[in-house]
């Protein structure tokens, strides 16, 4: 795992919020970075090789993959994990909430 990813795992591990979340789950040709199978909620990190234009365009394909399987996703830069960890808890949380 990156440094982001660490991060973001230890504080989903502490989420104290009813859901659990696993990381590296497969789902078709796919491992998604971290997943809640309960509300069908992939989480992404992406490093910097994800502002190139053909890993968009594979991120892309891979979204709409697991959108038909009934997934949401939501990806999160690294850069967001390091520096603003409450504002992506608070995303995680919308998500899980408002579904």
């Amino acid at each position: 795992m990156t440094e982001s990813e660490r991060v973001l795992w230890e504080t989903l591990r502490k989420l104290n919020c009813g859901y659990h979340f696993r990381r590296q789950h497969s789902i078709g040709d796919y491992i998604a970075d971290f997943i809640c199978l309960t509300k069908k909620l992939v989480i992404e990190v992406d490093g910097g090789y994800h502002d190139e234009p053909l890993q968009q365009q594979d991120d892309q394909i891979r979204t709409d993959f697991l959108v038909s399987k009934g997934y949401t996703v939501i990806r999160f830069k690294n850069e967001e994990i390091i520096n603003d960890q409450s504002k992506v808890i608070g995303i995680i949380k919308e998500q899980l909430f408002n579904k």
